[in-house]
């Protein structure tokens, strides 16, 4: 047992409210806290900049359950144990020539955590994160364990991975994987507005994975990140971009960083090939993310509404440009997960990481998602938002089912807590 100081996540912008919390090494001992506990919340790398892993009871700091197992060949799968991140886990895969489909920007990340919340990499054929997961092992509020699939369980396995901790403590989660692939990573700078509203489709199609940066200060995107199948032509990263041009040298998201020493914490660019796994994420594992002097927003919308959504947050670029750091826009493919921000469609994620300005960004977010309600926009779960329950659970067509689930799993509410109150899930 172990209980210190009060937790606070990376950013830093939150202190939890656990009045203890544990660091288990065996999933017997997650039951055994679990049974004994009237409120608990799983914790996993802490990179959520929302409040959905507090609790004012016990949290289950997953950190010390980080067991991988060997890749089983005849099903292509994985199963990692709840503390694993990403930057551990992919170069195990390598070794045994596999990989995932898509990767986050930072592999700092948990994987538990990371499909949990709804995160998701890029790419107009990419489903988020958690379209790997093909299996979960899950405490239950009671202590017992089950293990859903799709096949033993289709309703609840659907519900479950995407799950916001509100239906139990993850602490197996076992992976679908591919076989390795090798990616070239360029980038090009100043994207003309004039050609993204005419080439969306094509632009954000032209590759394995593109990001697109902007600061809102000019007329043109800043970078554009192309991330291309090394076994499949892309663009070369010597020739314009849809007008853009090639970048010179290794570039940083934030265009002041580029061409600085921080730029070589950023995955190889300039066209090298390297695995998956380092080229997808847009930051080097050995690579200590920033300081966390920084706030995060997302919204996922319709990605055929792509353009008519950044034409309304360019209304507000006054108001936002003083306050960003930058703005990362980014496709996911639809999946089939409940609670997913890309639940049943194909969906343009707009990401703001803003300046450590919590009482300004605020203020900000609802005049931001007042110009972007026609889009019916789903927030990021693990980031910062302002969206009513009211308005987020009319937003997913299981959201209801998703209330009840969680009122006949959890019915004394051990896994609620002020966020899944907050966006509505309030076990009915």
């Amino acid at each position: 047992m172990d209980n210190q100081a009060p937790l606070q996540n990376w950013a830093k912008n939150l202190t939890y409210h656990a009045r203890l919390v544990e660091h288990p090494t065996s999933v017997a001992e997650v039951q055994a806290i679990v049974r004994s506990s009237p409120r608990v919340k799983a914790l996993g790398s802490r990179h959520s900049f929302s409040d959905i892993a507090d609790t004012d009871g016990v949290q289950i700091s997953m950190d010390r359950l980080n067991a991988i197992h060997p890749v089983d060949p005849r099903t292509s799968t994985v199963t990692v144990e709840a503390g694993v991140n990403y930057g551990q886990l992919c170069p195990v895969l390598e070794q045994q020539g596999f990989a995932l489909h898509n990767l986050a920007s930072l592999p700092h990340i948990s994987v538990v955590g990371a499909c949990a919340t709804g995160t998701h990499g890029s790419g107009v054929k990419n489903p988020g994160l958690a379209d790997s997961v093909c299996g979960l092992e899950l405490v239950r509020a009671d202590g017992s364990i089950i293990h859903l699939d799709s096949t033993n369980y289709p309703t609840e396995f659907f519900a479950a991975v995407v799950g916001l901790g509100a239906l139990g403590v993850v602490t197996k989660v076992t992976l679908s994987v591919q076989p390795s692939f090798q990616v070239r990573q360029s980038v090009f700078d100043d994207l003309p507005w004039v050609q993204l509203e005419a080439n969306w489709n094509q632009i954000m199609a032209a590759a394995y994975s593109v990001s697109l940066f902007t600061d809102w200060q000019t007329e043109n995107f800043n970078q554009v990140w192309v991330k291309s199948l090394v076994s499949e032509p892309g663009p070369d990263g010597e020739s314009e971009f849809f007008g853009a041009k090639p970048a010179t040298g290794p570039r940083h998201p934030i265009p002041s960083l580029s061409n600085t020493p921080a730029a070589m914490n950023c995955t190889a660019q300039m066209g090298v090939p390297g695995a998956w796994y380092e080229r997808l994420p847009h930051f080097r594992m050995d690579f200590t993310p920033s300081s966390g002097e920084e706030l995060q927003t997302e919204y996922l919308m319709p990605r055929e509404l792509a353009i008519e959504a950044l034409r309304a947050v360019g209304t507000l670029k006054a108001q936002i440009a003083p306050l960003l750091q930058i703005c990362e826009i980014r496709t996911i493919a639809r999946d089939d997960f409940w609670m997913s921000p890309s639940y049943q469609r194909d969906s343009v994620a707009l990401h703001f990481t803003w300046k450590k300005l919590p009482a300004e960004v605020t203020a900000l977010l609802p005049q931001i998602e007042s110009c972007l309600s026609l889009f019916r926009p789903r927030p990021h779960w693990g980031k910062l938002f302002m969206m009513p329950g009211s308005v987020i659970s009319e937003r997913y067509d299981r959201f209801k089912d998703f209330s009840i689930l969680q009122a006949n799993w959890d019915p004394e509410g051990k896994y609620r807590n002020a966020f899944l109150t907050q966006v509505g899930v309030t076990g009915i």
